[in-house]
């Protein structure tokens, strides 16, 4: 090997299984590895990284997160201090209020691809989310559930404006389950942003709800209020769980914000776990390189996209994560 190389190329290494290992044990095993392996090592240590600098951490959720089971995880981290700012989804929201109701998702226990009819599901008032299935009687707990609380907040002040942000904190302020992702960032004070809120069931029945009562959402304020955490941070990092609208709601923080005094510009550590590539062009697959043309990601970032489903990755992470930070 030449110098050239010595300065561009790493050896690649196999991976050593010991029994009892731990989690970060392996990750660290994964460090001189190629693939998806290495990435998911480097997303460890740029995580790491983010939690020893002081860092807003900006979390994206898209993707049925909480029906494949990945709330607990969620609400830890928000728990735990391990994420500032939440984006996410108004799907993501609506399954979690449903657990925080005492409704369940229930998983498919055959192949999904041969057991399961669609039409005889519909007939039986049970909705499908590929292999997990939601009652129909779950959405009418929603639904109760939220007119209680549109109705308290009409009694409140008829005419006051919410931003989005503050309607959720609303609802999050009526939930009791301390498990609840919404009660949890109430509890430690982080804003959940959700900037596609209408496209939810949250969006449908405060709709419905409006043709009935007053219901004033602006659905344009909270851009201040993000903007505002970025441009207030001394560093900021993105974990990005698959992309779409919470992966651009953040970036874009990024692209009205004045330049920092050391020339720095962007986000300063990016993670992505996504199972989609550029090639079609799609937001969820563009690579964080790509942001760093738009300057949503800063040119010296630590950065890098896991290619793996992210209800497989995110708990590999924060496992890990958590291992090193109890040992300090």
């Amino acid at each position: 090997m030449d110098n050239e190389d010595r300065e561009r190329l790493k050896e690649v290494r196999g991976v050593r299984i010991a029994a009892n290992m731990s989690v970060d044990g392996l990750v660290r095993e994964l460090r001189d590895c190629a693939f998806g392996a290495g990435r998911l090592a480097e997303a460890v240590d740029i995580y790491e990284d983010m939690l020893k600098e002081n860092t807003t951490k900006f979390l994206g959720i898209a993707g049925a997160m909480v029906p494949a089971g990945m709330r607990n995880v969620i609400a830890d981290m928000i728990r735990e201090g391990y994420v500032d700012v939440v984006v996410t989804t108004g799907a993501n929201l609506v399954h979690d209020i449903i657990e925080a109701l005492g409704e369940h998702h229930y998983k498919i226990v055959e192949d999904v691809d041969i057991a399961v009819d669609d039409v005889w599901l519909r007939e039986h008032g049970r909705d499908r989310i590929y292999d997990v299935i939601v009652h129909d009687d779950a959405f009418a707990r929603l639904e109760d559930f939220l007119r209680g609380v549109f109705d308290k907040l009409a009694r409140k002040a008829e005419n006051k404006r919410y931003s989005i942000t503050e309607l959720l904190k609303e609802i999050g302020e009526n939930i009791t389950d301390n498990d609840s992702i919404l009660r949890c960032a109430v509890a430690r004070g982080v804003p959940v942003f959700c900037p596609a809120i209408a496209d939810s069931m949250i969006g449908l029945h405060a709709w419905i709800y409006k043709q009935m009562r007053p219901l004033k959402v602006d659905v344009f304020d909270d851009m201040k209020e993000l903007i505002s955490l970025f441009c207030d941070a001394e560093r900021t990092g993105a974990i990005i769980l698959g992309g779409g609208v919470p992966k651009n709601f953040i970036f874009q923080s990024a692209l009205v914000a004045p330049a920092r005094e050391d020339g720095r510009e962007g986000f300063d550590y990016a993670i992505q776990i996504s199972t989609n590539t550029p090639e079609d062009g799609s937001l969820s697959g563009a690579t964080l390189e790509e942001a760093k043309s738009w300057g949503k990601v800063g040119s010296n970032a630590k950065a890098v996209t896991v290619y793996c489903d992210a209800t497989i990755a995110l708990p590999i992470i924060m496992a890990a994560v958590h291992e090193r930070v109890d040992r300090k």
